[in-house]
């Protein structure tokens, strides 16, 4: 029974270690590989399947960040992680700020930076178990290792998702605006940028009161940010 215990923790430690050296290796591969996908992308493809939707498609094509205005990624800063520059993947601040809401009984904010954004959505799952939150702590300490900052904010905006099936940039200009991303401005972006909190509920294309004030909020941040950040980028 030992001998049988021993083996099993053996095969247990060698699974875990290949699949961590795995992870390291699909990480690294995003230095010079765009994503062909991502798990929500995947996983919304297969819902809308067991749902029967005919009328789904997923939107999504990559573009380098250096084809892109500054202010695409200047948007989506001011709006989700004003400190994606200054931390390692984490704020604990927020994170902070986010336990005292929870305990306090007040209305919950999201205290996930941009890396922690893309480990989820490019690896993950929705969902607050500990063992997603491991997960996703996992992959943006990998990403944060293994990618510059520039790579991984350019990886957010191409699979980040703005809509039903519309995930990126590219694939927003194009089905909100019918335009390239190229042709977006400042209030379009940060238009895009304000529907990230839930881009199910929160739509560009019929904004909510509370979306054009956000999209108002994102544009003064961006101002306050500007010029001396859009240089970092």
């Amino acid at each position: 029974m030992r001998t049988f215990l021993t083996r099993l923790c053996r095969y247990a430690v060698l699974v875990l270690a290949l699949l961590m050296g795995l992870s390291v290796l699909a990480v690294y591969a995003l230095r010079q590989c765009p994503p062909p996908t991502s798990a929500f992308m995947l996983r919304a493809a297969v819902l809308a399947v067991m749902k029967g939707r005919n009328d789904y498609a997923t939107h999504y094509q990559w573009i380098d960040m250096d084809r892109l205005p500054q202010v695409a990624g200047l948007a989506m800063v001011a709006a989700e992680d004003q400190l994606f520059l200054e931390h390692h993947g984490f704020d604990v601040e927020a994170m902070e700020k986010a336990m005292e809401r929870n305990v306090e009984g007040r209305r919950l904010r999201g205290a996930s930076t941009i890396s922690q954004q893309v480990a989820k959505n490019l690896f993950l799952w929705p969902g607050k178990s500990f063992v997603r939150k491991g997960l996703e702590a996992w992959f943006t300490v990998l990403l944060e290792w293994l990618l510059p900052k520039r790579r991984i904010l350019e990886i957010y905006l191409n699979i980040a998702q703005f809509g039903d099936g519309i995930y990126g940039v590219t694939a927003a200009a194009q089905h909100y605006f019918h335009k390239s991303p190229l042709e977006l401005g400042p209030a379009d972006y940060a238009l895009l940028a304000a529907v990230l909190p839930n881009p199910i509920r929160l739509r560009v294309d019929k904004p909510s009161i509370y979306v054009r004030t956000r999209q108002v909020w994102i544009l003064g941040q961006m101002r306050h940010l500007a010029p001396d950040y859009l240089g970092k980028l």
